[in-house]
């Protein structure tokens, strides 16, 4: 697997790394996860369709996120030979096993918004 950075966790032995942590070093940056989640609920999305539905994200960033999302085999890249080009997105089936962990994190969230609205 061709990788796009060095990450700390990958600069150490992967017998001691914490699992969460190499976890958070793969996903964890800002724009990553709402990628893959318009993706599980959109299913596939060509680049602009993912523009628009990441509101805020860059033309570098989401480049970038899905470059490294590819690497990771997270995120499949399907290029189709016409005029013009036609790029299209989707989850692999590595990326939809993150589906639950993504739910939860849904639901945690939303309670840690419920819980700041009652202490205000």
């Amino acid at each position: 697997m061709a990788h796009i950075k060095k990450s700390t966790t990958e600069l150490l032995d992967l017998e001691q790394v914490c699992p969460i942590l190499y976890a958070l070093d793969i996903i964890g940056q800002k724009w990553k996860i709402p990628i893959m989640w318009h993706l599980a609920e959109d299913g596939t999305l060509r680049y602009n369709q993912m523009k628009r539905a990441v509101r805020g994200i860059t033309n570098i960033m989401l480049t970038k996120s899905l470059q490294e999302l590819e690497v990771y085999q997270l995120v499949c890249r399907k290029q189709y030979d016409t005029v013009p080009p036609k790029v299209e997105y989707s989850l692999t089936e590595r990326g939809l096993t993150l589906l639950p962990v993504l739910k939860s994190l849904d639901i945690w969230g939303k309670e840690q918004i419920e819980y700041a609205r009652m202490c205000k």
